[in-house]
């Protein structure tokens, strides 16, 4: 039992050697945290800390912060997810896909399409904007369309994206318990029963192919076939540009009946973008068309990515906020891309698996000079770290190809270099700052063993 002993001026906590925990309770008007003092007669001692002034200091951000105007009239239409009504350099792709699903409104079943193209170039928002005004004249006339729009990768497994479906034509599917054959017969059913037309937007399908094969997609494809009063029309959307190639025949047939390719936006067209969206977003002024015109350009010199465009003004324009200052500057931008950069870096290499973790930090401890490491080296240097670990390796071939997967990511640098009678070799270096390889994977337990400051051999 807690004993207290309350003066004039302090109060102590005494517990028994196994209580160590922050204790808190209220003495007056102010708040007490009881942090560790010492220990006497096998007793640890807690004295209280007033934290009043945290409190106070909260206070005083959250006042100054109701007391500013803030340069933003409405923050979330820079918002990935927002979708405006109006898509600057998106005409013929808006054209394309409205005649295409046209034919609807008819509930005549429409071609399904197969919608490709590089991040950030409008994919989703022109998807989401004409099926969106497609159900609102489906509605003026009476016409039982319904849109359904599932993120694969976000719904990650087949009866998480059979349920979001379901769910968009108002049928309840339990969280788990049925087999995903059982949920496509009820879809079938319902769509059967309603005499409705669904069309279904799977964005980012190339995620559910890569980890889940391309059964779903050709089990909806099928629905078609199998019941001539169930009407389903398909949309599926990717950035990968191969993965048509990993495709059944039978699937490829059905689902890219149609295709509409969106090309990366040019610096000129980025600019036009943020101009429309600074109208709504930003209050009168407070954006320059300087900065307007640096944010386009950092856009365009990866592959034209309206939403880095867009994120990179959003973040620039909280940075100027907390600055208190009436409009974004060049130097909030450079800010807010530096910090963009680091958390871009930082989520990729989190959620990396560990053995491709576990490569990573042998390239951060390896001497890599200006030529870089071979993939056999740096097999070596893998192996090592694993017997260390006390895991089984993996082959080379496998880690040759998790290497390649980091290139892609832009972890690492792949080069083919000449090697003269010996051939061409692969050259591996490090794209990202090892001191952030370090930060990130020192929270791991498992990654900041892998990584160690020298691991002992």
């Amino acid at each position: 039992m807690a004993l207290n002993e309350v003066g004039a001026t302090t109060c102590w906590r005494i517990h028994p050697p196994n209580h160590n925990t922050l204790r808190t309770c209220a003495q007056g008007n102010s708040e007490l945290d009881w942090k560790y003092w010492g220990a006497s007669s096998n007793l640890n001692i807690f004295r209280p800390q007033n934290t009043t002034k945290k409190l106070e200091s909260i206070d005083v951000i959250f006042d100054e912060f109701l007391n500013s105007t803030s340069i933003f009239r409405d923050r979330e239409c820079m918002r990935p997810d927002y979708i405006p009504n109006t898509l600057p350099h998106r005409n013929q792709q808006i054209s394309r896909l409205s005649s295409i699903m046209a034919p609807t409104l008819r509930l005549t079943r429409c071609s399904n399409i197969f919608v490709y193209g590089k991040t950030g170039t409008g994919k989703t928002a022109v998807s989401r904007l004409v099926a969106s005004r497609l159900r609102d004249k489906s509605d003026e006339n009476s016409t039982p369309v319904r849109i359904s729009y599932v993120n694969c990768r976000i719904a990650g497994t087949e009866y998480r994206i059979l349920s979001q479906i379901c769910s968009d034509v108002g049928l309840t599917i339990p969280f788990t318990g049925l087999a995903a054959s059982e949920v496509l017969a009820r879809l079938l059913c319902t769509l059967e029963s309603t005499g409705r037309l669904l069309i279904t937007i799977l964005d980012e399908v190339d995620a559910l192919v890569r980890g889940r094969g391309d059964r779903l997609l050709y089990e909806l494809t099928r629905i078609n076939e199998s019941n001539s009063k169930a009407k389903l029309s398909l949309i599926g959307i990717s950035n990968d540009l191969t993965l048509k190639d990993r495709l059944d025949a039978r699937v490829l047939s059905s689902l890219c009946g149609e295709e509409v390719v969106f090309t990366p936006y040019t610096a000129s067209e980025l600019y036009d973008i943020l101009q429309e969206r600074i109208a709504l977003a930003f209050r009168d002024g407070a954006v320059s068309q300087a900065v307007t015109k640096l944010c386009a350009a950092r856009a365009a010199v990866e592959h034209g990515d309206a939403r880095r465009a867009l994120d990179l003004l959003r973040v620039a324009g909280e940075l100027a906020d907390r600055d208190h200052s009436p409009e974004v500057l060049e130097r909030h931008v450079l800010l807010a891309e530096r910090r963009m950069e680091y958390d871009r870096v930082s989520d990729a290499l989190r959620t990396l698996p560990l053995h491709a973790r576990i490569i990573l930090c042998g390239l951060v401890d390896m001497d890599l000079g200006t030529h870089g490491a071979s993939t056999g080296e740096i097999y070596d240097e893998y192996k090592k770290r694993c017997r260390l670990l006390s895991f089984e390796p993996l082959t080379q071939r496998r880690v040759s190809g998790i290497l390649s997967e980091l290139d892609s990511m832009g972890l690492v640098n792949a080069k083919l270099e000449s090697s003269g009678r010996y051939g061409r070799t692969r050259r591996i270096r490090l794209s990202v700052a090892p001191e952030m390889v370090r930060d990130t994977f020192s929270r791991d337990l498992l990654s900041s063993a892998a990584l160690g400051e020298k691991l002992v051999r």
